[in-house]
């Protein structure tokens, strides 16, 4: 049987995490162009949180602008973080993608590809979704707010020099622009990408079930091995879980904790805003879109708790009746 290829199904998903400098494949971080690039957008973005956290000190007596600026910074910190462990796990990101390819992770007949194609289409599905969000709350906070107009910078920041003079205005509003994408662009992709390592040890427990059930069909002479082979495979899909969760729960934390501050902050914000505005429109994206994210940590990890419980080794021994054989 054709061997499913795990890489190509999430391909447009690690190509954006290569883009933004976190995924340097089987070569992991050496001295080489590609670390070289990674250093560089990692500190492209930090620079752009430098410069919103400094201007605190010139808006702490306004409490909208202290909103707004605390809102951005949270966002993009947690970013900013996500990218570092990213950065610092990247040998454990390829040793997930080794242990999918693995023969014991492969589909073993067409009922069981279906049963992945079915758990992509709802990831895909997932994934589309939340990138028009994100595209729409970046080009939102970043192109249409119309500030560029009055020489007005998207985000409120410091910076040690006149930026409302050309060409300095032009450069910094492009710093930031490139530094919002990168940030969303980098956020969408690790969020999703986690989200597909849960989907994965959910359908590799459907595979395990669905192996199971096959045995009552195998001779005396195949079973033995069969029956092993299953329970290696119920032994790795466990291990597996544990490194997954191991490696992202810090993230998953991490998200929970800014999301719920950040969806406070924007809803505040929503409170003092012209109704119907640009910047009205712009917080009600970015809720959506933190709905979302917050949404398919509890969909995807729901998901993974119910096909575990489902698939647990020793019901599926009692419930197809194999430890009589």
């Amino acid at each position: 049987m054709k061997k499913f290829n795990w890489k190509s199904a999430i391909s447009m998903n690690t190509w954006f995490l290569k883009v933004t400098g976190l995924w340097p494949g089987a070569e992991l971080y050496k001295l080489n162009t590609y670390t070289l690039y990674m250093i560089f957008i990692f500190l492209l973005v930090n620079s752009h949180i430098f410069f919103q956290a400094a201007n605190v000190i010139n808006a702490y007596k306004n409490l909208k602008a202290l909103i707004t600026i605390i809102f951005s910074i949270f966002t993009k910190l947690l970013a900013s973080a996500k990218m570092l462990m990213f950065i610092r796990k990247s040998a454990t990101l390829q040793r997930f993608m080794l242990q999918l390819e693995s023969e014991e992770f492969q589909p073993k007949n067409d009922q069981q590809i279906r049963m992945i194609q079915r758990s992509l289409k709802a990831w895909t599905m997932i994934y589309l979704m939340f990138w028009v969000l994100a595209l729409s709350i970046v080009s939102f906070r970043s192109i249409l707010d119309g500030t560029v107009k009055n020489y007005k910078l998207p985000f409120p920041a410091w910076y040690p020099y006149d930026y409302k003079t050309s060409p300095l205005y032009q450069i910094t509003y492009f710093h930031q622009v490139i530094c919002v994408w990168i940030s969303g662009i980098a956020t969408v992709n690790m969020d999703t990408f986690i989200a597909a390592l849960m989907m994965c040890i959910g359908y590799q427990c459907d595979i395990l079930s669905d192996n199971m059930r096959n045995l009552r069909n195998c001779g005396d002479e195949d079973f033995p091995k069969k029956l092993i082979d299953c329970i290696e495979h119920h032994k790795k899909i466990v291990r597996f879980a544990k490194e997954c969760n191991t490696f992202f729960s810090e993230i998953a934390l991490g998200q929970f904790v800014v999301s719920s501050l950040t969806l406070s902050l924007a809803l505040f914000q929503m409170t003092v805003v012209e109704p119907l505005s640009i910047e009205c429109f712009s917080i009600m994206n970015y809720v959506c879109g933190a709905i979302v994210e917050t949404f398919q940590y509890c969909w995807f990890g729901q998901v993974v708790e119910a096909r575990v419980s489902q698939n647990n080794l020793h019901y599926l021994l009692h419930n197809y009746n194999i430890s009589k054989r």
